[in-house]
């Protein structure tokens, strides 16, 4: 009688161990997790946030004023041989890779700023171009060291440092700013920031009309 116990206790360990490697064949293998690489830190102070400051507005003036201009305008220009309304902005974001180059930072792999700056006539892929460059130069910025800054560079032949390359690029930004917010006048488009000022004061205007007793 206990021989048969112990053969169907056996048995019955036998059957469980089967059952249980059938369920672990039926479950998908689990993946180990993904990698992830994490953005560098944005620096809060020193010469790199002075000037990923300067970028993130530059960036918003670029992108609000290229957002509110009607698609049909970006072929537009003010004559034969300048360049157009989407020119102007597809030059700035392929010009925001090439001068990442004079930090020793390539374009991500398939980004060609070349093709870029002769795709301005697309609103849609010019915006989104303009957008992915100001997020790349941002991000590379953020890797360097304030270290870097002192490093030597050359700009089309100058001898410069990185901290330089990021003068000219200030520089740079600024001078095709003033051009596109010119653009956008002759097109009859008020440039948004303005428009929000032009309402608050005329709000504020009007509520001092509100306040005022009346007769």
């Amino acid at each position: 009688m206990r021989r048969m116990f112990f053969c169907f206790l056996l048995f019955a360990l036998l059957s469980l161990g089967t059952l249980s490697a059938a369920q672990a064949q039926d479950k998908p293998a689990q993946m180990p997790p993904a990698t992830s690489h994490a953005a560098p830190a944005v620096p809060a102070s020193g010469a790199r946030a002075e000037f990923l400051e300067q970028l993130a507005y530059f960036e918003g003036r670029f992108t609000r004023l290229a957002e509110a201009l009607p698609a049909e305008k970006f072929s537009w220009r003010p004559g034969e041989g300048v360049r157009s309304v989407g020119d102007v902005y597809a030059h700035v974001a392929g010009g925001n890779y090439l001068f990442l180059r004079f930090l020793d930072v390539q374009p991500p792999v398939g980004v060609d700023p070349k093709a870029i700056m002769a795709g301005g006539s697309d609103k849609a892929k010019t915006v989104q171009a303009l957008k992915n460059s100001f997020a790349y130069f941002r991000k590379s910025v953020a890797g360097l060291s304030d270290a870097d800054l002192d490093k030597p560079a050359s700009f089309f032949g100058q001898k410069t440092t990185q901290r330089g390359i990021l003068f000219h690029t200030a520089a740079h930004l600024g001078e095709h700013l003033g051009q596109s917010i010119a653009y956008a006048r002759m097109n009859g488009v008020v440039p948004p920031w303005t428009a929000e000022q032009q309402q608050k004061q005329k709000e504020k205007e009007q509520h001092k009309h509100d306040e005022q007793p009346k007769p």
